[in-house]
């Protein structure tokens, strides 16, 4: 392994090596630690299995607001939620207190095989309410990836319970997705560089049709009609070349996240995608883990169009952070067939619709409710895209700026006339990232890689707090435009 270059900051190092592109060392002192004999930097950590061994992670002590606050004093911006996780910001002060309250009353864990809750039963109740009664049943688990193995499951037991031997075993999902990292969630994924070390263990019954990105593959003069029409056709063949009868289902994020860098659906997309699915008698299930819960302007990422699907999953902004939970939402005409045949979902988790989890979600959803902060995601999100189109349009390397309410992301390019992506060993998305974190920037971005073709392409995302303001937009648009100007210095 060769150094090659180095960057210094008063208190951060980034070193890039030769092999693989993504092999990154962060370093702030005290943690400054150089590559052991073998190869392999030391850490901070003694214990933790880290997602990089290499890399030494800057130490949170706490957080309020918008902000984390370093180990070495820094404050940092979170223009990114973690995850797109932290709707609420940090600190909430509601929502610790009734999180207090359920681990007072002694019941913080529940085996749900053996009793029901009132907490539990008011979250499912908050979520069909938030759908206006269009969905009917809420399954609530630990995580997204959690989320999609049920909705995989509940798909193929619906055939079941209505044929034992039905022939409905495929799945068909699109290139560029992401939909979870259990080998369920992984198989019907579109996302290579995920997948790569797993492909010999991942369902072989998943099929791909190609993403909804106009900005790669709108033909010239294409109207967004004929762009639908032709996704729909697409999807219609594939249906027919896997024979209509086999197929279970049809899986699609309406607002693409970490695969693609907040890529909407093109209007008209999922009502047509929905009507393909439904000719052939195959369910219409929708992932908005990362899109949903508000963070498009909508509670439901579907509601901007009223597209209802069969089965929904849901994460992220549903806990905000302050718990681990997801949810799967049935719609009726699922739950009627399960309870009409064999009465029950043959699943289940050991930490499955525990009450401590659902009484953050519950609070988090009232206060999302109640402090009319979908109104402040539709606003603020309008600014951020007006600031960052103002302000970033015209960089020579960025190809493109979409997004929809809080969830906005930035496409990386080396030539913005061909739309040719930089190479994979350049890192573009994840150096900006590893500078904006560090001083004198202190803010995150969530980075990403494989926009265009699953290896090539970088993107970042933006994705703030249900809770910011305009000033906000300005310091996170401020710092994004300099940010990008240092790593791709505009002649």
């Amino acid at each position: 392994m060769i150094l090659i270059k180095v960057y210094p900051k008063p208190t951060l190092w980034l070193f890039y090596w030769s092999r693989p592109s993504t092999d990154i060392l962060l370093v702030t002192p005290p943690f400054f630690t150089m590559a052991s004999s073998t190869g392999i930097a030391q850490t901070s950590s003694e214990y933790t299995f880290l997602r990089d061994l290499r890399k030494v992670y800057p130490q949170i002590l706490s957080g309020k607001g918008n902000y984390l606050t370093t180990k070495d004093g820094r404050e940092v911006f979170d223009a990114c939620s973690g995850a797109a996780v932290s709707c609420l910001g940090y600190a909430n002060q509601r929502v610790i207190g009734a999180i207090n309250k359920q681990l007072e009353s002694g019941t913080p864990y529940l085996a749900s095989s053996f009793w029901a809750n009132d907490v539990v039963e008011d979250l499912s109740k908050e979520l069909i309410q938030g759908t206006n009664d269009k969905m009917a049943r809420v399954y609530l688990t630990g995580s997204g990836s959690e989320a999609m193995e049920a909705a995989i499951k509940l798909s193929r037991q619906y055939f079941y319970e209505q044929d034992p031997e039905t022939p409905r075993v495929n799945f068909i999902s699109r290139e560029r997705s992401y939909h979870g990292n259990t080998l369920g969630a992984l198989a019907v994924s579109g996302f290579p560089a995920r997948k790569a070390p797993y492909i010999p263990l991942l369902m072989k019954n998943v099929h791909h049709v190609s993403s909804c990105n106009p900005y790669r593959q709108r033909g010239v003069g294409e109207t967004d009609e004929d762009f639908v029409a032709r996704k729909a056709k697409e999807l219609d063949d594939k249906f027919l070349e896997l024979g209509p009868e086999t197929v279970a289902a049809f899986i699609a994020e309406p607002v693409v996240g970490a695969a693609l860098g907040c890529v909407p659906c093109v209007p008209g997309y999922l009502q047509a995608m929905k009507n393909v699915c439904h000719k052939h008698g195959a369910l219409f299930i929708l992932d908005e883990v990362m899109c949903g819960m508000g963070r498009t302007g909508t509670l439901h990422a579907w509601q901007g169009e009223d597209v209802v699907p069969d089965l929904q999953t849901m994460a992220k902004g549903l806990g905000g952070g302050y718990q681990s939970i997801a949810a799967l939402m049935i719609s009726k005409k699922v739950v009627e067939l399960i309870r009409t045949k064999s009465g029950q979902f043959i699943h289940g988790l050991t930490y499955q619709a525990m009450p401590v989890q659902a009484a953050a979600a519950l609070e988090v959803q009232r206060v999302l409710r109640e402090d009319n902060l979908l109104e402040n995601v539709s606003k603020q999100g309008a600014y951020l895209g007006q600031r960052l189109n103002a302000l970033l349009s015209n960089h020579p390397n960025v190809g493109d700026i979409r997004g929809k309410g809080l969830f906005w992301g930035l496409e990386f390019v080396k030539d913005k006339e061909t739309k040719e992506s930089f190479r994979p060993e350049d890192a573009v998305a994840q150096k900006i990232m590893e500078l904006a974190i560090s001083p004198p920037h202190n803010m995150t971005v969530y980075p990403g890689t494989g926009t265009e073709d699953g290896h090539r392409g970088d993107h970042i995302i933006l994705a703030p707090s249900y809770i910011i303001t305009q000033k906000d937009v300005d310091h996170i648009v401020k710092t994004v435009l300099a940010v990008v100007r240092e790593i791709l210095p505009m002649d």
